[in-house]
């Protein structure tokens, strides 16, 4: 157990039993599916799973194999590795046996009893949705036999449905030696799984498992499991043992073949020591995100997965977290085919917030995907100075953007006479801040939203940049004074000189003095609206209203409309999403605005980095590798939402490497903004 730098365990209290619970991990398979769980193995949520599939990758996800049970028998004593909780019981209590765990390279356990140490892993497969399970004896008498047995637990059923036993029996057929399938059936899929031991048909339920995070959520949260039987194996130390189960035909030797050279290049990245131990931990976390869907014509489709466990993917976190997914971990070929393929989803200068995890049409919700998406290639052009893509695929893309958003298109965009960018669908939540109960919408910022404002004339200074690089003269002439008037009504109408920082919304009636966090996007994008001599006291305003550990709260305290904790049922849930949930995510632009207003010099930028350092710490350790969605806004801010989300893992590379590490993109002729010092990418 030297190797394991994780968790490593010395009892079994009750304590430490919910110090496991709360820990989650995950390991993803890059076209949707995935496998989590907490480190004790104890399901808390109706989205664990060893194998959750993406069906249609990259949606449609089913939870198939819900959990395993697997028991060691040693001398004659029975000591379980599983871990469940049922009704005012937690049984079996495989977390009295448990030594220690590492979600690095993937998920591995140490288990320990009186004669025996089995080391347990699961990896996905990339590509494939199949899942591996490997038991290893480490250490044993090898005058004591050790037998294994693993009871499958399956679950059947979309992500985000419950299974309750019913009267049709399901069957399992022998396809060959170690060879199995679930027959499908009207309400369940087929599936495969496999091994190298013996198998006993013994099929059953397994009974009101319940998952407390759910119930806890407002939600249902008894299940039903289906047991298919029992895979035994007798160990002698030394040896390794594995069970795999698949939505497909299972090729058993490719599969460890293919699981053996993940594991080596998970390995051999993770032990390189000479990267910095906080970007190599941000790189895994990026990876999990993106998925790469193949097509029929030999291509691949590329995908950003927004959260996990329950969202699908969603163009407006992977544009809003471009340059950290795509351009900080260098996948400049996937940022290319990323950014040309979503042209194809592009309807009168809108592209869709979301897709649908039924596999139905995409949604067009967001007056920011089509923003963040002009850029996004305004940045890659910047890594990568790929002009002949950007001339020939994408910045008509751009101008079909400006235009509509200019004239007027879906969602009530347009742009007023003044030139600022307003939006309105009565009941839409247009923008990021888009909680929404049975209709109601949490929090409305139908009109003209400051961040919103802050994109446009980024956007429009961008396709004039662009423009002029490519010789069209007239219409870079025409956005230049575009953007200047938008620029100045910006900073006529929503500069709040009582209170020092930016209105959160124009509309009709007046200005919304709400202090939030999106003012921050007026200063940290690479064409900032705001004028200069009021950085200050924006980023001072933030500081002392919304400044948490963890990132800026989306509401200032001193609101009426605030809540400070995130729990409870749906709508309590929604009720404090936005009006006080502190999100990872704007730690980005915070950095960002710090430094273009301190400047870029050590110890701007040492200490630009201490807003970063307890997210940092949060990833490396009770995060598991992952960051999550949000915190709460009252102290002691604990972690809440999605267990890791895309755009907070995607800001905060990007900050970190960009604005603490001073690693930027090389200076490109013509597309540099204006005041910001470039170095060279090392």
């Amino acid at each position: 157990m030297e190797d394991f730098d994780g968790l490593n365990l010395d009892n079994s209290s009750t304590d430490q039993l919910e110090s496991l619970i709360a820990r989650e991990w995950l390991d993803v398979n890059h076209i949707g599916g995935f496998a989590s769980s907490t480190v004790a193995g104890l399901n808390t949520r109706k989205y664990h799973g060893l194998l959750v599939a993406a069906v249609s990758p990259p949606v449609r996800r089913m939870v198939l194999l819900s959990r395993v049970e697997e028991t060691v028998v040693c001398d004659g004593w029975s000591a379980p590795l599983a871990c469940n909780e049922y009704p005012n019981s937690i049984y079996p209590r495989g977390d009295q046996s448990l030594r220690a765990f590492s979600y690095e390279p993937f998920p591995r356990w140490a288990y320990q009893g009186q004669g025996w140490t089995i080391e347990k892993s699961v990896q996905m497969i990339s590509g494939q949705n199949t899942v591996v399970l490997s038991y290893s004896l480490l250490a044993g008498d090898s005058a004591t036999a050790v037998e294994l047995q693993l009871r499958p637990l399956f679950a059947l059923r979309g992500i985000h449905d419950m299974t309750y036993q019913w009267n049709n029996p399901l069957v399992v057929d022998e396809i060959g030696p170690g060879q199995h399938r679930i027959v499908p059936t009207g309400r369940t899929p087929e599936v495969f799984f496999s091994h190298e031991g013996v198998f006993e048909p013994d099929a059953h339920w397994y009974l009101n498992t319940i998952y407390r995070r759910e119930q806890e959520r407002g939600y249902g949260g008894l299940e039903d499991l289906w047991n298919a039987g029992v895979v035994r194996w007798s160990l002698t130390p030394g040896q390794t043992v594995h069970f795999i189960c698949s939505a497909d035909p299972i090729d058993f030797q490719r599969s460890l073949y293919l699981v053996d050279q993940q594991g080596r290049t998970a390995t051999a990245v993770l032990n390189n020591t000479a990267q910095n131990p906080i970007t190599k931990a941000l790189l895994r976390a990026a990876d999990q995100f993106v998925l790469s869907v193949p097509r029929p014509d030999g291509q691949a489709s590329e995908y950003v997965a927004a959260q996990y466990h329950w969202s699908p993917p969603s163009p407006r976190y992977s544009l809003l977290g471009f340059c950290g997914l795509f351009l900080v971990p260098r996948r400049f070929a996937d940022a290319r085919t990323y950014l040309v393929g979503m042209l194809d989803r592009l309807v009168e200068g809108v592209l869709p917030s979301a897709f649908a995890e039924n596999g139905g049409p995409a949604l067009y919700h967001g007056v920011d995907t089509s923003l963040w998406y002009v850029n996004a290639i305004y940045q890659y052009l910047q890594y990568t100075g790929d002009i002949d893509t950007v001339r020939q695929f994408l910045l008509d893309g751009v101008l079909q953007i400006i235009h509509w958003y200019n004239e007027g298109t879906t969602l009530g965009i347009h742009a007023e006479v003044d030139g600022l960018l307003e939006t309105n669908q009565p009941g839409v939540p247009t923008t990021w801040m888009n909680a929404q109960a049975d209709g109601w919408v949490v929090t409305p910022r139908g009109g003209k939203a400051v961040e919103i404002n802050a994109l446009w004339y980024n956007a429009v200074r961008i396709a004039a940049e662009l423009t002029e690089r490519f010789g069209r003269f007239d219409r870079s002439e025409e956005l230049t004074r575009l953007a200047s008037a938008i620029k100045s009504s910006f900073n006529i109408k929503f500069w709040n000189q009582a209170a020092g920082c930016c209105y959160d919304v124009i509309d009709a009636v007046g200005a919304d003095p709400s202090v939030r966090p999106n003012q921050l996007l007026a200063i940290s994008l690479p064409f900032p609206v705001l004028s200069t001599n009021r950085f200050d006291a924006v980023l001072e305003k933030v500081r002392v209203d919304l400044l948490t550990p963890y990132g800026p709260r989306t509401l200032s305290p001193k609101d009426h409309n605030y809540r400070g904790v995130y729990a409870g049922d749906v709508v309590s849930r929604d009720r404090a999403h936005h009006q006080g949930s502190v999100f990872p995510w704007l730690l980005g632009p915070l950095v960002t605005a710090y430094v273009k207003i301190n400047g870029r010099g050590a110890g701007a930028r040492h200490e630009a980095e201490q807003f970063l350092l307890p997210c940092l710490k949060h990833l490396q350790t009770t995060g598991q590798g992952q960051l999550c969605e949000l915190f709460d806004g009252d102290a002691p801010h604990r972690p809440g939402g999605a267990i890791a989300a895309a755009i907070s893992v995607a800001e905060i590379q990007r900050c970190y490497v960009e604005d603490v590490m001073n690693i930027l993109p090389e200076p490109r002729p013509a597309v540099a903004a204006a005041g910001v010092a470039k170095v060279p990418v090392k």
